[in-house]
């Protein structure tokens, strides 16, 4: 993690959370129309939610979050973003999904919820070391 404060990763966490929470009920949201309304098969369905869920989290990390953190271009950071918890959620929710509703027999939506949780911490550490990183200020050579 960075030099933050435990204070101040602590109420990082905290709303790293909240908007998390709020991306689960877009993931979810997602996730039944997709396979219920539109009857796409279960991974499919479970990939495109998560990306989702991806986007509209990046958002709010973005300007919410990691507001106070002066960054490269909000692309650059986008595309780290989708890169490694985009990635990770995407994949481990899909290994996890087959794992638990193709083998477990597990309803849809509980295994989502779980694969969720299980994925939340690595991506803050990630997303708080690597992604929305504070650009250290270049000092001048004194020479």
């Amino acid at each position: 993690m960075t030099g933050d404060s435990w204070r101040t990763t602590g109420l990082r966490w905290l709303k790293f959370n909240f908007v998390g929470g709020i991306g689960i009920g877009v993931q979810l949201v997602v996730l039944t129309a997709l396979k219920s309304g539109l009857h796409f098969d279960y991974l499919v369905a479970t990939g495109l939610a998560v990306e989702a869920a991806v986007i509209h989290n990046f958002l709010w990390h973005e300007r919410f979050t990691w507001a106070d953190r002066a960054a490269e271009a909000s692309l650059v950071r986008f595309l780290r973003f989708n890169l490694t918890t985009g990635a990770f959620s995407i994949l481990g929710n899909l290994a996890m999904m087959k794992l638990l509703v193709g083998m477990g027999k597990l309803n849809y939506v509980v295994a989502n919820v779980i694969t969720i949780a299980a994925c939340s911490v690595v991506n803050f550490v990630v997303s708080d070391s690597f992604v929305f990183v504070a650009k250290t200020p270049h000092l001048p050579d004194e020479s």
